[in-house]
């Protein structure tokens, strides 16, 4: 996020996409942080979120990544 200042004193906010830091087909090793708010496990990489299906906060699981947006992504358990 970048503050710019504009006419009157205001400020102008403009946001500055970052990349995403998991790719789709990606396999990563994880600790399920908590629940988000459909059910699924759910944890941040790099305050990106990743929800997980039939996951419960603590377990440790390897994750596959099956679908990637601008704001989360959705992994699977492989084991």
């Amino acid at each position: 996020m970048v503050h710019r200042r504009v006419r009157g004193g205001k400020f102008k906010i403009k946001y500055v996409e970052k990349p995403c830091p998991v790719e789709l087909g990606q396999e990563i090793d994880v600790t399920i942080i908590d629940l988000a708010p459909n059910g699924d496990g759910r944890l941040n990489v790099r305050g990106f979120s990743i929800l997980v299906p039939k996951a419960k906060p603590r377990d440790s699981v390897k994750v596959r990544i099956v679908s990637v947006n601008e704001k989360y992504a959705v992994g699977h358990v492989i084991s």
